[in-house]
């Protein structure tokens, strides 16, 4: 069966941590039960001491009634702290607390700016201490008096904070650095011009003046045969 503190979430809201009063919180919260107890266990054992009479019968109904007090003093004490929910979720943190009739509060996260513990000798060695959580004008919203896993608890607390702050403002960053503008694609060069078609006179006339030039020594012969070639194409 889902606890009364579950029925509270919101839809996409998720418990990052459940705890309660340190169990030493029970002693001190039922030292009067406690002392009632022992007292009852006193008065029961002189009622069988004590020689039977008024003495012995006053100490035994005393005792029984005393023994009677004690124990559902105790066991509300103790039903109530087993009640005891203190959650830290992705958003908030919550306390519920009562048996029969409940009590809830709540403080959002993104108003909290701080958190006080303050935690003894023995309660550094036990795991618990006293959390005061801290609005933005430094008032306290809520106290948590002998707080099981009492550094555990302020560390998720802020560490759900930081992260639902960066969920809030998180802006996408822009690239490092601009995509360069894209090449333009190249232009292909114009053909060459086609060779100009000549007449037979004309390379005949254009023949005999490279081999006369070939004759005096002003071009070499494989030139010669190479511009031979390119004008008998043209014909």
């Amino acid at each position: 069966m889902a606890r009364y503190a579950d029925r509270l979430l919101a839809d996409g809201e998720r418990v990052a941590l459940r705890s309660r009063q340190h169990l030493l919180a029970t002693i001190i919260e039922g030292r009067v039960p406690w002392v009632l107890l022992v007292l009852s266990f006193v008065l029961i054992f002189l009622d069988l001491s004590l020689q039977p009479g008024l003495p012995r019968d006053a100490f035994g109904v005393l005792g029984l009634g005393l023994l009677l007090v004690s124990l559902l003093w105790l066991a509300f004490v103790y039903v109530s702290w087993f009640n005891q929910d203190y959650l830290v979720t992705n958003r908030r943190v919550i306390k519920v607390e009562g048996i029969l009739s409940k009590r809830s509060a709540d403080s959002s996260l993104e108003k909290i700016n701080d958190a006080v513990l303050q935690q003894s000798l023995l309660g550094r060695m036990l795991g618990y201490g006293d959390l005061d959580i801290m609005t933005a004008a430094e008032e306290s919203v809520d106290r948590y008096r002998m707080l099981s896993q009492a550094q555990t608890f302020k560390r998720t607390m802020l560490d759900e904070k930081h992260k639902l702050e960066q969920e809030a403002f998180q802006i996408p960053a822009p690239p490092l650095r601009a995509a360069p503008p894209p090449e333009p694609a190249p232009v292909a060069a114009p053909p060459p011009p086609a060779p100009r078609t000549m007449s037979s006179d004309e390379i005949t006339d254009a023949l005999g003046n490279l081999a006369d030039l070939r004759d005096r020594g002003a071009i070499s012969p494989e030139e010669y045969e190479a511009k031979k070639q390119d004008l008998l194409g043209r014909l």
